[in-house]
């Protein structure tokens, strides 16, 4: 800042009183705009606290706080204004020495209250001199109350001050006032205040030295501001944006890992599967004529990227010839989800590998899941497929019944009974048997394709003459993914299509 006391220093002329009402005017409507914005993010937000939420909250803080010491400085300059004697000549004696007792009249001002509740800005800036020829030291009252000290006690010499300042700041206090009084260097620096009382405050202090009339310096004259609060807020910021930030590289993290997952358990297949092979197992012999299964499936991801679940679909050739089919998911999301959903799919697997049929094999998931470590609940349908009487047994745990198109039409399998894999211990499974013609198609899906599941199954029944007309199972897959690929899901969803080859008899 210009001494008020220097020749080389010229006086400015000062800016328009107009201009400064016109500033403090906009000041204030943002203020307004950012006390509003500040309620409905609170409204809208609730009462929850994550990292997101804090984040927002301090940078709404942090920024009333610029705005509410913004508005102080030009109310500050407004009043400095008003007092500037009208008509003085600029550059004259005078008119500095009356600048310079404005300048300190208005930082040695009472405290007003702004309406805020914070104080204005008067309350928080305080002025210093300290004249090297008289030893004198001059502080402001604001000042002292900042220091915590009592105005009556007066001001901190140069040599007392670095007491008062922390031990790691008072380098930056000694090389500020060395080069003030050195080198005539202006001062602008911060550093941490510890009061009588154990309060700490952050003071910025900008000045320079007041140079006599042989070019020496005859005294070091300062504003020093409590900008606590500001770096409060700032500090605010600072810190939920990098917890923000951790949270995020943490869930970019556990996602590449659901999707790792995911991918290596689920089959990946790049279209349709024909089974059984009859070579898969030794001792299983060729599958019978014409009754073989075209096979295809597709993972259909949710709206929101982030929320990979453990939805699943799973075909797999038996010992004994027949073929395995089931989908399910569990609840929940991201790789707890996903390594839930590898762990029962190895388990439907390898049941099913040892002969156990499909109402007993949900019955024994379930016992599974009531003495695991991690619970969830969880909605299956698994059937198994025997390609020599062409039948299908499959038992179904709270789940969507599949969907037998044939001859144009549409329509669900009679569900046999069953409930939540995990909703309850000791519960019975029970299982149903239906027999297929070649050109059958079966739709088993994980309920998730659509926000309604009851919906997801009325479309999927209107496609039937687009479904039994289709060439093979990968193209039944391309006509769901269209009806479904663009829809609004919270969760992931999948879809497992098999096709009954060969004429019928």
């Amino acid at each position: 800042m210009p001494s008020p006391r220097s020749a080389d220093h010229p006086s400015v002329p000062p800016p328009q009183r107009d201009t400064v009402d016109a500033l403090i005017s906009q000041t204030q409507r943002l203020r307004g705009g950012l006390d509003a914005v500040r309620r409905d993010t609170v409204a809208d937000l609730g009462g929850t606290d994550d990292a997101q939420v804090r984040w927002q909250r301090a940078l709404c803080e942090l920024a009333a706080h610029q705005l509410d010491d913004l508005d102080r400085h030009l109310g500050e300059l407004r009043e400095g204004l008003l007092a500037d004697p009208p008509g003085a000549d600029e550059g004259t004696e005078a008119d500095a020495t009356g600048t310079e007792a404005d300048t300190r009249a208005a930082a040695e001002a009472p405290a007003e209250s702004d309406g805020t509740g914070r104080g204005s800005l008067l309350s928080r800036v305080g002025s210093a001199e300290w004249n090297l020829l008289s030893d004198e030291v001059t502080w402001s009252d604001e000042l002292c109350r900042i220091f915590g000290r009592d105005p009556g006690d007066g001001g901190l010499t140069l040599d007392e001050l670095p007491s008062w300042i922390f031990s790691e700041d008072q380098p930056i206090l000694t090389a500020m006032v060395t080069d003030c009084l050195v080198d005539g260097k202006p001062i602008d620096g911060e550093f941490r205040v510890v009061r009588a009382d154990e309060v700490v405050r952050t003071v910025h202090m900008a000045g320079e030295p007041v140079l006599d009339t042989d070019g020496s310096t005859a005294s070091m004259w300062a504003v020093l501001r409590d900008v606590s609060e500001l770096r409060r807020s700032e500090r605010a910021v600072r810190e939920s944006r990098d917890t923000l930030s951790h949270q995020r590289r943490i869930a970019r993290t556990e996602r590449r890992l659901a999707v790792e997952v995911r991918e290596a358990v689920l089959p990946p297949w790049r279209g349709s599967l024909r089974l059984p092979s009859g070579d898969g197992f030794p001792g299983t012999g060729p599958a019978a004529d014409g009754a073989a299964l075209d096979i295809a499936a597709h993972y259909l991801p949710s709206e929101s990227s982030a929320q990979i679940g453990g939805d699943w679909y799973d075909a797999l050739e038996l010992p004994d010839g027949r073929t395995l089919l089931s989908v399910g998911g569990l609840t929940g999301h991201g790789v707890t989800a996903t390594c839930g959903m590898a762990m029962l799919l190895g388990a439907v697997r390898g049941m099913a590998v040892a002969g156990i049929e499909p109402g007993p094999l949900m019955g024994r998931l379930n016992q599974l899941l009531a003495v695991s470590s991690q619970p969830a609940l969880v909605g299956a349908a698994c059937g198994q497929y025997d390609p020599r009487t062409r039948t299908l047994v499959w038992a179904q745990a709270g789940h969507p019944a599949p969907l037998l198109f044939r001859d144009g039409t549409g329509r669900p399998l009679r569900s046999p009974d069953g409930v939540l894999l995990g909703a309850t211990t000791g519960a019975t499974y029970t299982q149903s048997e239906e027999r297929l013609e070649p050109g059958d198609l079966l739709v088993l899906h994980t309920g998730r394709l659509a926000q309604d599941a009851e919906g997801a199954t009325e479309r999927l029944l209107a496609l039937a003459p687009r479904l039994t007309a289709a060439h093979g199972a990968q193209e039944c897959v391309r006509l769901v993914a269209e009806a479904f690929g663009h829809e609004p899901r919270e969760n992931d969803a999948c879809v497992l299509i098999a096709r009954v080859t060969g004429a019928r008899a």
